[in-house]
């Protein structure tokens, strides 16, 4: 698995692609376009530790696993269909914008765990890319998920805008 500082790093990253295609759909229902945004952006960055801390009995006080690590909580169907789903209700309700920044996270974290040797479950079993142990190469996983948030956030829904403008943009 990835470290936990590559996991936050990779979901700032995933919170800004889950911005730029929340504002290149059209934001939120009615005139909360902003809100939207910024709550995908937010869902995007929890969402990346997500599949950690959902498998932790938070109701007991021992606070430990209710499930096997790497089993249903980093299971890839369930959040590739959270992510389809939301998606697909982009603009229809304030709450599908957060659901998909979450799904963002969430598929993000994954990715970034994939190439462990103990890999994650996509489909039934799980599956490995096998490229290094846990901790190791966390600056690729991370370059990766910004080149990708650089490139969503580039044709998605931020094309044109550089340094300045973009705050502009965000001040207005």
């Amino acid at each position: 698995m990835a470290s936990s500082n590559a996991h936050h790093a990779t979901g700032f990253a995933a919170g800004v692609i889950a911005a730029a295609l929340v504002l290149h759909n059209g934001g939120g229902h009615g005139g909360l376009v902003y809100a939207s945004v910024l709550l995908s952006f937010v869902a995007g960055v929890a969402g990346s530790t997500a599949p950690d801390w959902l498998e932790v009995a938070w109701w007991s006080r021992k606070r430990r696993l209710w499930i096997a690590h790497r089993t249903l909580t980093h299971w890839g169907i369930g959040w590739l269909a959270l992510l389809g789903l939301s998606y697909h209700a982009l603009g229809d309700s304030i709450y599908a914008a957060a659901a998909f920044g979450f799904a963002c996270g969430g598929v993000m974290h994954l990715l970034a765990d994939w190439p462990n040797p103990l890999g994650v479950p996509w489909i039934g079993a799980r599956h490995s890319l096998n490229l290094w142990n846990s901790g190791h190469c966390d600056l690729i996983v991370v370059a990766a998920s910004w080149a990708a948030a650089w490139f969503v956030g580039r044709h998605a829904g931020l094309a044109g805008m550089h340094g300045l403008q973009m705050l502009r943009h965000l001040r207005l």
